[in-house]
């Protein structure tokens, strides 16, 4: 079904791919439901509720779009759930929960249109390098956070961290122990790296065993709870539209990078299966609200089981089994601590960001726009955001060279689009 020795890969290696994803986005199971919780909704239901719309998301992801691409719900779209549109408009969890179903219709209803898919096919290829670069950079930033090397500072921002924690040093290990074994082309170098920290980090005490087996606590609290009709009720569009905006975005931002890392991506620029991957990603978002989470969408770690050479869906549906082994096993599935796998996003973003080296520098029109996508997506802390203002620059900068007829119509369209989600921000 998955066919992995069409796509020079394995049995072997897409299982341990999909092992590899897992544990770098594993440590959505815990930050999640904590996010949401600080919003109102229940801890337990959000945890099953995460573990279930991962999985069954991945699934179809694998089953229908037969890509290594891993779905749960969105950092930063949960972040906008809960502090934006709950604690910040005051509109209660169960509406929020409505505005993200919209969004996901709607987004169906793109995808469904294939307007979508015309959307990512048209954008051009300076605009899809500085998407991968700047993903890239964004991923490192997190990475170098979680890893203790990046601390923020009230007068540069950012500033060095603490070298002397235990925590940092084992970081920095394995951040030479993955990089050096994947010179040295060793299958599965980040799924050792991660293992082999997380084990040194048992005699510091840095890493937690809380037991083995827990039994999946109830989502009834959250399980069709959406209030769809007070979403359209109170009035939320710019809610729904921002939902919307977010996850196609990053989600093309995402298909464009993974599977260009992938090499699954065709001479004539399009993705394979693209409207299948589409569908997956809409009906996600659904999903996720029905089951009562934020926005499920595509993981930018599914980079890292990419980088391990994870080529087709069976990836995606070990990735979702072991999502559903959370819901029996938390206690294992959140003992890998974050300074374990934080190198794994450093060494995806040494990968990511080289994609910079194909782009036209000779060209200010292209190199320019791709440049702020890069810079901006790492700085402003947002994906979207950096492909936004990277649209916005392309278009601009064409314009005022005189270039305008470059422009593809889809450029000009998610430039529009990102310059209403500015204005109404």
């Amino acid at each position: 079904m998955f066919d992995p020795a069409a796509h020079g890969s394995s049995v072997r290696t897409e299982i341990l791919a999909g092992v590899t994803t897992f544990l770098t986005m594993a440590y959505i199971v815990v930050v999640n439901p904590g996010i949401l919780a600080a919003g109102g909704i229940d801890h337990g239901a959000a945890f099953v509720a995460t573990c279930l719309a991962a999985a069954i998301g991945s699934a179809a992801m694998g089953l229908f779009a037969n890509l290594p691409l891993a779905l749960a719900p969105g950092m930063g779209l949960n972040a906008y759930f809960t502090f934006v549109v709950v604690k910040g408009m005051g509109v209660p969890w169960q509406v929020a929960l409505g505005a993200v179903f919209l969004s996901g219709c709607l987004f169906l209803i793109v995808s469904l249109l294939r307007l979508r898919e015309w959307l990512i096919v048209a954008i051009p290829i300076s605009l899809k390098l500085g998407i991968g670069a700047g993903i890239g950079l964004f991923l490192g930033l997190i990475g170098l956070k979680e890893m203790g090397l990046v601390v923020a500072h009230p007068a540069t921002l950012v500033t060095l961290g603490d070298l002397s924690a235990p925590a940092t040093l084992l970081s920095c290990l394995g951040f030479v122990v993955m990089a050096g074994l994947t010179a040295r082309n060793v299958t599965g170098a980040i799924l050792i790296g991660i293992v082999g920290i997380a084990l040194l980090g048992i005699p510091f005490g840095l890493t937690h065993l809380n037991g083995i087996v827990a039994a999946p606590p109830s989502l009834a609290p959250t399980f069709l709870q959406l209030d769809i009709a007070g979403a359209l009720r109170l009035g939320v569009p710019v809610v729904v539209l921002t939902f919307f905006l977010v996850d196609v975005l990053d989600n093309a931002g995402t298909l464009i990078a993974t599977t260009q890392r992938a090499g699954l991506v065709r001479p004539d620029g399009s993705v394979p299966n693209l409207k299948q991957a589409l569908l997956a990603d809409s009906g996600g978002a659904i999903l996720g609200a029905v089951l009562g989470t934020s926005t499920t969408t595509s993981y930018i770690e599914s980079a890292a089981g990419i980088q391990a050479g994870g080529r087709t869906g069976l990836t995606a549906l070990v990735v979702a089994a072991l999502f559903l082994l959370c819901l029996f096993f938390a206690p294992l599935a959140t003992a890998i601590p974050a300074f374990a796998t934080a190198p794994a996003l450093v060494i995806v973003a040494c990968l990511m960001t080289a994609s910079l080296r194909a782009v036209d520098w000779d060209d200010a029109t292209e190199f320019a726009p791709a440049v702020v996508i890069a810079l901006a997506m790492p700085f402003s802390f947002s994906i979207a955001t950096g492909i936004g203002l990277g649209f916005l620059a392309y278009a601009a900068v064409k314009l005022v060279a005189g270039r305008w007829q470059e422009v593809p119509g889809a450029v000009w369209l998610i430039a529009a689009l990102s310059a209403l989600k500015f204005a109404l921000a």
